[in-house]
């Protein structure tokens, strides 16, 4: 599909600087919207709102339905009675590890700790939904029976695999004992009776986590702010979508993966990636008409405006990697559903609001594959600037795509032209922006904004002109990403002002549409 011109900015819910030590649907979300509609902004980009596991980045969850509990605001929780305001304003986070959350406590600035967050956060979560059960508001608890019987098809499933693998200290399900693993009915169900308390507060917290979410769409939507989400191609080994459905993927006898995914070597990496996610068995998907895959995009665009396709090459062929091996060296590119899988999700979706990540090495199959489905691909500025075949990032050359300064794995604008651009890459990029007296990160984004490029999404961390210590993750570094936060005094008017002058001189003002539908939680 065509987008209508707009300006955008990408940032994770995680890097709010709301109380709790991670950033959460609470004020702080609202006060960034508020921030985004006094700039002019159209979209508010996020990356993937799944339960996070091995190595707390949201492209590795735990479900391809299911929220992150770490997102929910407390104080949200409060206001709608989930438990009495001032418990939360009187709770302490140890403030060697996290911050002191008194109710005069500025919002934590901090980076995402993950281990003490999870340590302090979710007993909170389960002590506020364990509350809400026993004397929650009678209508929100009609809400969330609604919302269970809705969602029965992917939360029953869910909130057993997470109340299980919580029981097993977080091994992966195929370490626990094979009745289980193998979903045995005879064991499954006194699991399911043992683990009963337990399973109501996780289905409890997941109907707190869309509702929350809605009410934040809705703000947006009032706002005219489209909101993008962002579905990787794969899913997690140790996900409950593997353990519930395990004949969709390529596994064998033993419950373990046979193969995997990845891309294989290139400049970057003389071993490639070897991502380590089982690939699907795409020939039983056609089989039953790609209902996995009708499924999960429908709930994709039912919670989003537009929806990034991660890795979307993979969708035309994919790097099958010997699960028995350590590198990508020898894997083999393979098939994907190709077009098959698209005419079944616009029969079934009634369009495709989607664009494409195709960055790095695409095949003209690939890029035949998208022009077919009519679905924009991107450019990244800071990619332009190296030999002739990297022009194609360029913004002259951007027309039918989604343009970026940057992504979630780049470097900042202002980091990367401080060490990371060679010498010949900064010529190039003055030559072609000019000098900017305001920062480089602005002559980037004034070049993004005036491109013919239907969407310009820009990083936060690029509005704000901040260096390397502001990068939201290194793909080659294990551990240490996803942490980044701002602190509120960042997002001054005089910004906003700057910024949206910006839109209204390219052209990218944003434009009112039909909102989705409302809740309870709704400001």
């Amino acid at each position: 599909m065509s987008f209508s011109r707009a300006a955008g900015i990408l940032l994770h819910p995680t890097s709010l600087p709301s109380r709790g030590g991670i950033g959460d649907f609470g004020p702080e979300a609202y006060h960034f919207v508020d921030f985004l509609a006094a700039a002019r902004q159209g979209l508010w980009q996020v990356l993937p709102l799944g339960p996070i596991g091995y190595g707390n980045s949201p492209y590795s969850s735990t479900s391809a339905f299911a929220g992150n509990p770490l997102l929910i605001s407390l104080d949200r929780l409060a206001e709608h009675g989930w438990f009495d305001q001032a418990k939360l304003d009187q709770a302490k986070f140890d403030p060697a590890k996290i911050e002191t959350t008194g109710a005069d406590s500025p919002a934590d600035s901090r980076a995402v700790e993950y281990d003490q967050v999870f340590a302090q956060k979710m007993p909170r979560l389960f002590a506020a939904a364990r509350s809400f059960l026993r004397s929650g508001p009678a209508e929100s608890l009609r809400r969330l029976q609604t919302f269970r019987s809705e969602n029965a098809w992917w939360l029953d499933d869910f909130v057993l695999f997470d109340a299980l693998r919580a029981r097993h200290k977080l091994e992966s399900w195929s370490q626990w004992p094979q009745e289980l693993a193998r979903r045995d009915p005879v064991a499954l169900e006194p699991a399911r009776r043992e683990l009963d308390s337990d399973i109501q507060i996780r289905a409890a917290l997941q109907f707190a986590f869309y509702e929350q979410w809605r009410a934040l769409r809705q703000y947006c939507a009032e706002r005219a702010i489209r909101v993008v989400g962002d579905v990787a191609i794969f899913v997690n080994y140790d996900s409950a979508d593997v353990w519930t459905r395990p004949e969709l993927f390529r596994l064998n006898d033993k419950l373990e993966p046979e193969v995997v995914a990845g891309v294989p070597p290139d400049f970057f990496s003389k071993t490639g990636q070897r991502w380590g996610n089982p690939l699907y068995r795409w020939d039983v998907m056609k089989e039953r008409g790609y209902q996995w895959w009708i499924r999960r995009m429908r709930w994709a665009t039912q919670h989003c405006d537009y929806i990034r396709l991660d890795h979307f090459r993979g969708f035309d062929q994919f790097w099958e990697i010997p699960a028995t091996d350590t590198t990508a060296v020898n894997g083999r590119w393979v098939d994907g559903p190709g077009d098959d899988l698209f005419v079944k999700l616009r029969e079934a979706l009634g369009g495709l609001p989607f664009f494409a990540e195709d960055l790095g090495y695409i095949t003209p199959s690939v890029h035949a594959l998208r022009d077919r489905l009519q679905i924009p691909g991107m450019a990244v500025l800071q990619f332009g600037f190296g030999d002739e075949g990297a022009h194609i990032y360029l913004p002259h050359r951007a027309a039918g795509k989604v343009m970026y300064t940057g992504t979630h794995d780049n470097d900042t604008v202002v980091g990367w032209w401080r060490s990371g651009a060679a010498e010949h890459e900064r010529r190039n990029a003055e030559a072609y922006l000019g000098r900017a007296d305001d920062g480089i990160h602005w002559a980037f984004i004034r070049a993004a904004h005036g491109s013919p490029a239907s969407l310009s999404i820009i990083p936060l961390q690029d509005v704000l002109g901040l260096g390397s210590e502001a990068r939201m993750n290194t793909p080659s570094l294990h551990g240490g990403n996803w942490r980044w936060r701002f602190e509120s005094h960042q997002l001054t008017g005089e910004l906003a002002a700057k910024v949206a002058l910006l839109a209204e001189v390219s052209d990218r003002l944003p434009k009112p549409f039909a909102s989705p539908a409302g809740d309870s939680f709704a400001a």
